[in-house]
């Protein structure tokens, strides 16, 4: 009978090191705070600047066919704008790419590419180009093709110069991003420990009142999932936290 070989147990993050600049690529308004909120919110209560790019307007979310898409694509920039604030990120780009159609066009690894050379991040954290069989919702195939575009932007599009060379026209010079962070994977190998800015990042979601209403079920939707990631990564008991599959790139 062969052994059952136990699963290696994730790394607690230690913090950002030389980490300034952190840019979220994520599909729709809402997903960075479903994914990543928590660890957004530790790491700007650390000093490091971060930025979303957020590729559609999410004009194709929820079920009230009373309001017209162009009126809820403007509510879910605001909402997402005020979930920014509520962990402290100020500067979001809009890509403006449908909602519900989204392919990892040239188009969208250029002007993800563009984000990145303006933006110069350290660290860019995306989503899963890849399905996540135990949670198929997070696999949205925005979501998939989002992260599709994010990493050939990450490598090799915005490092290099022959890439999109209308950019070096508009004069964003290349750009080397030395880490990657997946959300929602199978693959995850770090977490970051977010439990002191768990009530934040229940804040950043409930803005989100075009998708949540008034999110009192937030809580109970989230709590286990950060929960495991903590267990998983032999964090005690209460501690809550978010995982990440880490890429270098270098």
């Amino acid at each position: 009978m062969s052994e059952v070989q136990s699963l290696p147990m994730l790394e607690v993050d230690p913090g950002p090191v030389d980490v300034e600049r952190i840019l979220v690529v994520t599909a729709h308004p809402d997903d960075v705070d479903f994914g990543a909120a928590g660890s957004v919110a530790t790491w700007t209560h650390t000093g490091v600047e971060v930025a979303y790019c957020i590729v559609t307007d999410g004009d194709a979310g929820g079920s009230d066919r009373t309001i017209s898409r162009a009126d809820l694509a403007a509510v879910r920039r605001d909402e997402q704008r005020e979930a920014a604030a509520k962990v402290g990120v100020s500067d979001v780009t809009f890509l403006g790419f449908p909602d519900g159609r989204l392919v990892p066009s040239i188009e969208l690894r250029r002007d993800i590419s563009r984000v990145i050379r303006r933006f110069r991040p350290d660290r860019v954290v995306a989503q899963s180009p890849e399905r996540y069989w135990e949670r198929l919702y997070a696999s949205h195939p925005d979501h998939l093709a989002a992260g599709e575009a994010a990493a050939c932007a990450v490598y090799p599009d915005a490092r290099n110069p022959f890439a999109h060379p209308e950019l070096l026209e508009e004069g964003l010079e290349p750009h080397i991003v030395s880490e990657l962070w997946v959300m929602a994977t199978e693959r995850a190998n770090r977490v970051v420990d977010a439990t002191e800015q768990f009530d934040k990042k229940l804040a950043a979601l409930r803005s989100h009142r075009s998708q949540v209403g008034d999110g009192a079920d937030i809580e109970d939707l989230i709590r286990p999932w950060m929960s495991g990631a903590a267990q998983s990564a032999g964090l005690p008991e209460g501690r809550f936290a978010e995982a990440f599959h880490v890429v270098g790139t270098r």
